[in-house]
């Protein structure tokens, strides 16, 4: 099983993907490491990215996600996945592939970004990705407001994982 762990920069993927991949023994894999150095130079300069930008990041994820299927591997995958486009193109297997959407406000997500440090994503670009953002309907949705072990429990939960 591949779980995608979605949201605006800031909502906890990472955060909230590693614990989870831990707490499952599965591998980790953070979407971010799959952007051209040019994707990350424009995002640290505060320049949200293009649909032209994202294209051959989503050819490489999905790359990876074909890759994970045929060796059935189980991994949590943190990626944005903003668009309901980009969403259809990552999930290839409805089955063996599952959304969580780490759902939080733009006041708390703002904070976080303030707070954080040692990251491309400034809050800067917070505004663009909630203008991005086409929030799913279809899937499990999570309230980041939560700590991160209750947000993994009830991911594991639902997932009944």
């Amino acid at each position: 099983m591949i779980i995608i762990v979605m949201g605006v920069s800031g909502s906890g993927k990472t955060t909230i993907g590693k614990l989870l991949a831990d707490s499952l023994s599965w591998e980790f894999s953070d979407a971010d490491t799959f952007h051209s150095p040019e994707n990350i130079d424009k995002m640290r300069r505060g320049i949200p990215l293009s649909e032209a930008d994202r294209i051959p990041w989503l050819q490489d994820l999905q790359t990876a996600i074909k890759h994970w299927l045929q060796e059935s591997k189980n991994v949590v995958l943190a990626c944005s996945a903003l668009k309901n486009s980009y969403r259809q193109f990552l999930v290839l297997d409805s089955e063996r592939i599952k959304l969580v959407y780490l759902k939080g406000s733009y006041e708390l997500i703002q904070k976080r970004l303030q707070e954080r440090s040692n990251h491309y994503m400034g809050e800067e670009l917070l505004s663009s990705q909630f203008y991005t953002l086409e929030e799913p309907l279809d899937t499990i949705s999570i309230d980041v407001a939560q700590p991160p072990q209750i947000i993994v429990q009830n991911i594991r939960t639902v997932l009944e994982i």
